[in-house]
């Protein structure tokens, strides 16, 4: 059979090939345009459903005071969205229970004189370096512990995780864990601390966990993280990377990660100056100084513009669980219990709980430093 003509299934006739069908028996590459316009044609149909998810969450929630509101930036949004398989009646009800958190909580206006106790041993703290991507890195030592009180552990963590989110680039919205297991022994183990920052940081940090490194981790340690597992979501527990420094090929996942001339000599890099609490305390005060332009609108322009609700009720706001009862239709999944019906705002993001009572807990310019400090951005 000649090449320029093709025989039809049906009746064997013979008829000439067309000028395409003998462009594509000779030129292959015709399929990988194919395959590149239509991985661009479904990622666009992705693209815009996300656009219309996030959406659909934001017209969900309603109208929120201007802290609220900036914390409900498409990126955040997104996150939930993420967090839960873009399920959005389990993002809509996991924002409101951070919403209802921070109301709460007020993590944004905690402040180093309060926790500066839980910082002096350095067992956990805002690198001076990023990774190769820009991102925030945070080290831990476990062994460092100084505290018995779970609150101001916490406390202390969520200090920690609104700074890291402060010094964030514009392109990026994770953070890097680097934790240290060197003096770690079995004193140093607690479920409950275990459980209680599992819940912060998955249930009201959706998404900002980009890579957690355990350190040399002593082999006692290998059962626990088996129960700490159970905490854990699989694409949490999956950002989890052993790291032996004995051992070439996990160390190899730390030298891509970060140029080693400025990672801590504790983890295997150059840089051996150590933790200074004096240097970290005028830091953490600068950088809570940033913070309250970071939670204005003028900071944030991507914010949806909100009326003035700083004398708005809960139905107003739609944080109740029972506000969500007529798009049963619309999502999917279990809807929030929401913000508890006697709770007002009288401000801007403030909550007055049960009679007025407030809720309350009884250097370098190198490009891996991150001591110049970026402009002030919303990244909630």
């Amino acid at each position: 059979m000649s090449e320029g003509v093709k025989r039809s299934s049906s009746n064997g006739f013979e008829k000439p090939l067309t000028t395409e069908h003998q462009q594509e028996k000779v030129c292959p590459s015709h399929l990988l345009v194919t395959f590149v316009t239509s991985y661009w044609r479904e990622t666009f149909k992705l693209v815009t459903l996300s656009s219309m998810q996030v959406n659909e969450v934001r017209r969900l929630v309603g109208p929120l005071p201007e802290k609220l509101s900036i914390y409900c930036s498409d990126a955040s949004i997104e996150r939930h969205l993420r967090a839960r398989n873009w399920n959005v009646k389990k993002a809509l009800k996991m924002l409101k229970e951070t919403l209802k958190w921070r109301v709460a909580y007020k993590p944004e206006e905690i402040r180093w004189e309060e926790i500066a106790h839980e910082a002096h041993t350095g067992k956990i703290y805002r690198s001076s370096y990023v990774d190769k991507h820009g991102r925030t890195v945070l080290v831990m030592r476990p062994s460092c512990q100084n505290s018995k009180s779970i609150k101001g552990q916490i406390k202390y963590l969520v200090y920690c995780m609104e700074n890291a989110i402060l010094n964030l680039p514009p392109d990026q919205e994770q953070m890097v864990w680097l934790i240290d297991f060197s003096g770690f022994n079995l004193s140093h183990i607690s479920l409950k601390v275990t459980r209680e920052t599992a819940h912060v940081l998955q249930d009201h940090y959706p998404e900002r966990l980009g890579l957690a490194i355990l350190y040399n981790p002593p082999k006692f340690f290998e059962p626990f993280w088996m129960v700490a597992k159970a905490f854990l979501e699989p694409k949490t527990y999956n950002k989890v990377k052993f790291v032996y420094s004995d051992e070439i090929n996990t160390m190899k996942i730390v030298e891509d990660l970060f140029d080693m001339d400025y990672l801590e000599a504790a983890f295997g890099g150059k840089d051996s100056v150590g933790f200074d609490i004096t240097k970290y305390a005028e830091r953490m005060k600068e950088d809570d100084k940033r913070m309250p332009s970071f939670w204005t609108r003028a900071s944030s322009p991507s914010a949806a513009p909100q009326p003035d609700l700083a004398s708005a009720t809960l139905d107003s706001l739609n944080l109740d669980s029972n506000s969500d009862a007529s798009d049963d239709d619309k999502t999917e999944g279990s809807m929030p219990r929401g913000i508890d019906s006697d709770t007002v705002f009288t401000d801007e993001n403030t909550s007055v709980i049960d009679g007025g009572k407030k809720e309350s807990e009884s250097e370098s310019e190198d490009p891996h430093r991150t001591d110049v400090k970026p402009d002030d951005k919303a990244h909630a």
